[in-house]
């Protein structure tokens, strides 16, 4: 029983897009070139919407860009080695 726990366990945390922190709640830096690419898109979308949504409108700005962010907090909580939860360094 505890060997398949132990599968599991390792199966689940080598799939994530983001690594998890080593103090604190939360995601660190991608891992996976996908985590890349959705941190790379938010930036485009936050950049592109200020350049061009931003002088015609600050409240379609802001809904762009709180949008965005929700959109990227879950994406990573869900793709985070390990989860989100608090760590204290050393079981990181």
């Amino acid at each position: 029983m505890a060997r398949r726990n132990t599968a599991r366990a390792e199966t689940a945390t080598s799939d994530g897009w983001w690594a998890p922190k080593r103090y604190g709640y939360g995601a660190g830096l991608p891992v996976a070139w996908q985590g890349w690419v959705v941190t790379l898109a938010y930036c485009l979308a936050v950049t592109l919407s200020a350049w061009l949504i931003l002088p015609r409108s600050i409240f379609a700005f802001v809904m762009i860009v709180l949008s965005a962010t929700a959109a990227l907090i879950l994406i990573c909580a869900f793709k985070t080695r390990g989860g989100w939860r608090w760590r204290w360094g050393e079981d990181a």
